[in-house]
């Protein structure tokens, strides 16, 4: 079988341009706009430098359909319609579509996944830096059965590295930075007589110790200390050893955090107790993007031409939509991408290789027909005939009541609530726009669960820089190990 040459592929290309110029429908704006991506995909080239630098950044619950409910809430806050907005991450120029589930489940955990992303193997849901060999809380069955991060790797061949997150910095995804543990919850303590491992705040410490992790920002202070609010039992205050013995500087809190030195000291951010605060009810305490912003240019600091690594993790995307709070969630999404934004604009796409994706989707799903603009956290607005932007009047479902766009699959906001006898049974309250669009208003589910549940379909990966173009097609998560390895290898 003959193939093109990129030069004959080229000239053919230019002449179905050059004839589609003739249509009718040539000046019509989306056809310019289509001719104009297809240049530009025709223009790109692959980047095979090697990586110097690797950032990935991991909105954890924020599959397709949270993304897409994020573009809309990030176009419609600047008055756009907001299927039309483009995300930070969303113009990066390669993108696959990643499988999430572990060994043992079709619907994954974020140990199973952080895992995956972190040392290149798919593994059990609920444990970290351990293989499937590992039975979930059996701590007889750890020896022999560790897997190397990519922090370790990094730290091997003399880059620096960090880890960033908005949830507790011991939390399943920023553990898989450093850890090695039969079960995600052993954060403070293990279980008497489990005497192959520590606990997971130990293990950061003496990962900063050692010299593999270097800057580590998030929440999570409660594991580091047993004073009050503390959960640890040992009597040892983490964060003095961090100061005392790694002269390591301590932030907890937008004032300690602005006067962090970028100048390769070792930097513990713990600014809540457990996770960091939701964006929409942030105070006292940095931003996401702060934070990668502080991460990059310490990092940058220490490594001079060795580049680094950096984890970045969006944690209370997942909690919001755990909380089946689609209005706490996009907003958590859009400092996300404002983080993605600022490691773009740090950094050179010639020798940074930036992935942008997620753990795993959730139970989130969307009605129709929808109007264009009808606002992604309020009510599903009629399709105007006449008209681009929606009819200002909701659809109805067959009860005769309006619906939102988005609701989940179960959670808290069930229309099903339990009766005296123990049975459920419930009808859809009336809704309006503005009850709808409120900041603590609960989409409304159909099975009643305290905690709504993540699913199991595909996510996106976005990428850039070089080796960016082996982010393609439909990929195993552990794939995306792969990737960034060898790009920081490759000859």
């Amino acid at each position: 079988m003959k193939t093109l040459t990129a030069v004959s592929a080229l000239a053919i290309a230019v002449s179905g341009m050059a004839t589609a110029q003739d249509l009718p429908q040539a000046e019509n704006e989306w056809f310019v706009s289509g001719q104009e991506r297809l240049a530009e995909e025709l223009a790109k080239q692959p980047n095979t430098n090697r990586a110097l630098n690797i950032i990935l950044m991991i909105s954890d619950g924020n599959g397709v359909g949270t993304n897409y409910a994020s573009r809309l809430f990030a176009g419609q806050q600047e008055g756009g319609f907001g299927d039309e907005y483009v995300q930070p991450q969303e113009a990066f120029p390669n993108l696959a579509l990643v499988k999430t589930y572990n060994v043992n489940a079709q619907t994954p955990d974020s140990a199973g996944t952080g895992t995956a992303m972190m040392a290149g193997i798919k593994t059990k849901a609920g444990i970290i830096g351990v293989n499937e060999n590992v039975n979930r809380g059996d701590c007889s069955t750890l020896p022999g059965n560790t897997v190397s991060s990519m922090n370790e790797l990094m730290s091997e061949m003399g880059k620096e590295t960090g880890i960033v997150s908005t949830a507790r910095i011991t939390h399943a995804t920023p553990a898989s930075a450093y850890a090695k543990t039969v079960d995600r919850n052993f954060e403070a303590s293990v279980p008497e007589g489990c005497d192959t491992q520590t606990d997971i705040a130990t293990q950061l410490i003496e990962a900063m110790r050692s010299g593999m992790i270097d800057v580590a920002m998030g929440g999570g202070m409660r594991n580091f200390h047993g004073d009050e609010g503390g959960r640890r039992e040992d009597g040892v205050n983490l964060m003095d050893v961090a100061q005392s013995e790694l002269g390591a500087h301590l932030a907890t809190d937008q004032a300690s955090f602005e006067n962090t030195p970028l100048d390769g000291t070792p930097i513990l951010g713990l600014f809540e107790s457990s996770h960091m605060m939701y964006e929409a009810d942030r105070e006292d305490e940095p931003s996401l993007a702060d934070m990668t912003g502080a991460a990059i240019q310490a990092l940058q600091a220490k490594s001079g031409d060795n580049g680094f690594f950096l984890q970045v993790e969006a944690g209370r995307v997942d909690h919001a939509n755990h909380g089946g709070n689609l209005a706490r969630a996009v907003r958590d999404q859009k400092a996300f991408s404002d983080a993605v934004a600022i490691a773009d604009e740090l950094t050179d796409d010639a020798d940074t290789l930036i992935i942008v994706t997620a753990d795993h989707e959730h139970a989130l799903a969307f009605n129709g027909y929808c109007g264009r603009g009808s606002d992604i956290l309020g009510l599903c607005m009629g399709i105007d005939g006449e008209g681009v932007a929606h009819t200002g009047e909701p659809e109805l479902g067959a009860d005769n009541k309006p619906f939102t766009v988005a609701g989940y699959l179960n959670g808290a906001g069930s229309v099903l609530t339990e009766q005296a006898d123990g049975s459920f049974f419930g009808t859809r309250p009336a809704l309006t726009e503005e009850a709808a669009t409120d900041l603590d208003y609960l989409q409304q589910a159909v099975v009643p669960k305290s905690s709504e549940t993540h699913s199991g379909e595909d996510v996106a990966a976005y990428a850039k820089g070089p080796w960016a173009h082996l982010v393609d097609g439909t990929i195993e998560q552990n794939m995306i190990f792969h990737i960034m390895n060898y790009a920081a290898t490759a000859e």
